[in-house]
């Protein structure tokens, strides 16, 4: 697999990730909704380590849906969604699909908190979805 780059609007933010994702995962919840401005997410998780980051991430401390917190990483100056981290998994990154520089690279294979999905949202009849997180 080639590293994924990718990076915030402004270019202040950039990142690598070295390796390929673990999963490819699309969010319905409320939150990843308010975050990124869209009906779901696409995330990429994948382990902190493999990640390689310049420039500065602001960061918010979110309580989701699911109850636990997570740390939504974005950029301070154009404001653009770039990862989050669960606490309920230590040493996992969640990197916003849509911060690729390629986001046509990636597939999601799984859909979560479908039960929060926008009523117009069409689900793939061959993707595995879950009605909450895992």
């Amino acid at each position: 697999m080639t590293a994924m780059k990718g990076g915030c609007l402004c270019g202040q933010i950039r990142y690598t990730l070295k390796s390929a994702p673990a999963a490819t995962v699309l969010c319905h919840c409320t939150h990843c909704q308010k975050a990124s401005g869209s009906a779901f997410s696409v995330n990429l998780v994948a382990p902190l380590s493999e990640i390689e980051m310049t420039g500065t991430l602001a960061s918010y401390d979110d309580t989701g849906d699911s109850g636990n917190l997570l740390k939504r990483s974005f950029c301070g100056t154009c404001g653009s969604s770039i990862m989050s981290e669960p606490a309920a998994r230590p040493g996992v990154a969640i990197l916003k699909a849509g911060s690729l520089d390629d986001p046509s690279s990636v597939k999601p294979g799984l859909q979560i908190w479908t039960r929060s999905a926008q009523p117009w949202v069409k689900f793939a009849a061959d993707m595995p979805s879950m009605e909450q997180g895992r």
